[in-house]
């Protein structure tokens, strides 16, 4: 049942989308395996809970009002069940953001997504607030590298 997304975390962030309330899903699966990765336990393709579209509608029906942004942490791996949940949520009037180690994002998610940061993790380059990483966190429709937002 490879087609079943499953997480690991659920969330209500700030930090990871500039200027967003964000529910975020830290998806399993992953198959990148980035050196120095602090989230190690989500690399079983199989492990946490399963993300069903009832349950997703349910949350975001909870947090109606309260959130402005969905951010799924990984999950490109399942692209037909990803579209599925960003379908959902920008008709609830939400924006989107997807997190990749990749450096470019599958190009049929793109329409889907509001913002997107890619890349892998480099511990020698650092995240998104350092200014020399290898990481870029874009406005989709604009195609604006934003990683100054970042910064302090």
């Amino acid at each position: 049942m490879w087609w079943l997304m499953r997480y690991s975390e659920e969330q209500i962030v700030w930090q990871e989308v500039p200027g967003e309330t964000s529910l975020a899903y830290t998806i399993t699966g992953c198959d990148i395996g980035c050196k120095g990765c602090h989230s190690t336990h989500t690399w079983p393709l199989n492990s946490g809970e399963l993300l069903s579209v009832e349950y997703f509608k349910t949350r975001l029906n909870t947090y109606a009002g309260f959130i402005s942004c969905v951010l799924f942490l990984g999950g490109e791996w399942h692209l037909d069940t990803l579209k599925t949940y960003l379908r959902i949520a920008r008709k609830q009037g939400l924006n989107t953001c997807l997190y990749t180690g990749l450096e470019t994002p599958p190009p049929a998610l793109l329409p889907y997504l509001t913002y997107v940061k890619t890349g892998p993790w480099m511990s020698s380059r650092g995240g998104l607030a350092d200014r020399g990483t290898n990481q870029k966190f874009i406005h989709v429709k604009t195609g604006e590298v934003q990683n100054y937002k970042f910064w302090s």
